[in-house]
């Protein structure tokens, strides 16, 4: 059935009925034309930069409507850099023998995300996962992790992909109907937290950092609503950054580290996740 009917009969023709019938048409010079094009099925013309306000509609509404249709009502965010191997895995993005040496000691968290993603994900199961579902950006190191630890228990996970100038591809464990991919950063962002019920920060670097600090904002200025914002490796966060430094300075208020709390494993973490919602 057409998706289309499940909203009611109608007697004008579908647009994807009339898609086909537009390509179909004989092969004549008009017919190829540009022009001759339904908008809507013209890749250059909604490519145009006068589009972008179509474009960016499109990228907030695809993902929502679909998983509106899956019934996923809330989300578990994982974040975190795509440069940790897992343990005993090559240290690829080392440019160095030190960053080789901290990357493989912080490869500790592949497996600490990969078991939050378990523990988040068995508790899913109890609302047909519906609820806390495990969303990740949907690449490697600490988000294939995050997506790997839902396939162990056969569970749904979702990747949220973007088109970057280097070589990038989803990592194997996202549920394939959950993959998305995106051209703006910002409707991304968007999708992260707007079903998000807890957001986990592992050790990563500028990309981390942006949706970390957006989140933080966010939950600061009541923008968004309070929900346990955990950074995962106490050591590698408190040399990071410095809240307390900010707080003396007066740049944030006396208080707003408490948004955040810090962890070193994946059973602290979901006890902080259970503790806040009563599980």
């Amino acid at each position: 059935m057409n998706p289309m009917e499940k909203a009611g009969w109608t007697p004008l023709p579908h647009s994807d009925e009339d898609r086909e019938r537009a390509r179909n048409a004989p092969d004549t010079e008009q017919t190829r034309a540009t022009t001759y094009r339904l908008a809507w099925d013209d890749p250059e013309f909604m490519t145009r930069r006068e589009l972008r306000a179509v474009r960016l509609q499109l990228e907030l509404l695809k993902p929502e409507m679909i998983l509106a249709e899956r019934g996923i009502r809330s989300t578990v965010v994982m974040f975190g850099g795509a440069r940790l191997p897992e343990p005993g895995g090559e240290a690829w993005a080392a440019k160095n023998e030190v960053q080789k040496k901290s990357l493989e000691a912080n490869s500790r968290f592949y497996d600490e995300a990969r078991k939050f993603s378990r523990l988040c994900s068995q508790h899913s199961a109890a609302s047909y996962y519906r609820e806390f579902v495990v969303v990740t950006g949907g690449g490697p190191g600490v988000m294939e992790a995050g997506n790997r630890g839902a396939d162990d228990v056969g569970a749904p996970s979702i990747g949220f992909n973007i088109v970057l100038p280097h070589e990038q591809a989803p990592n194997p464990y996202v549920t394939p109907e959950l993959c998305f991919n995106f051209h703006y950063f910002a409707i991304r962002k968007m999708h992260f937290v707007m079903r998000a019920k807890a957001v986990a920060v592992f050790p990563g670097g500028f990309g981390t950092m942006d949706e970390f600090f957006e989140t933080l904002t966010l939950i600061q200025t009541g923008r968004m609503e309070r929900v346990p914002i955990i950074l995962f490796g106490k050591e590698f966060w408190k040399r990071a950054i410095n809240l307390d430094y900010l707080a003396e300075q007066g740049t944030i208020s006396p208080g707003d580290q408490d948004i955040i709390d810090f962890v070193d494993s994946a059973d602290e973490a979901w006890d902080i996740i259970g503790h806040f919602y009563n599980l």
